[in-house]
């Protein structure tokens, strides 16, 4: 059984940065793909970015390039959302997911396992 758990959530101010974790727990984790997705009120689940396997491709969607890095550490069962310049369109549940696969995906519906998500809210 695969276990992912986010922290890290909370409110900010615009501007601001937070740093989301999630654990996981349940096979080997370096075998994962890992990304993150965020799910704002009466919005569809959105892809954020992921990370490769071996910690070495980064991929993000183009409204939180520059401002978002993910990292890993596979040696933790780790993996790491960090946010600067937060907007308040940034404001969404997080979460992270894992695909067992070894393709590069960003669709939601291609992630094996998911978190139980975390609030992120950005105040104007």
């Amino acid at each position: 059984q695969v276990q992912l758990v986010e922290s890290g959530g909370g409110l900010v101010q615009a501007g601001g940065s937070l740093r989301l974790s999630c654990a996981v727990s349940g096979r080997t984790f370096s075998l994962f793909t890992m990304a993150w997705f965020r799910q704002a009120p009466g919005k569809e689940r959105e892809f954020v970015g992921r990370i490769s396997r071996s910690d070495t491709i980064t991929y993000y969607t183009n409204s939180v390039k520059g401002r978002f890095t993910i990292s890993r550490d596979n040696a933790k069962n780790m993996v790491y959302l960090q946010m600067n310049s937060l907007k308040p369109e940034d404001t969404a549940v997080y979460y992270c997911a894992a695909d067992s696969s070894h393709l590069y995906r960003n669709a939601a519906l291609d992630y094996d396992y998911w978190g139980q998500g975390t609030q992120v809210t950005v105040s104007s």
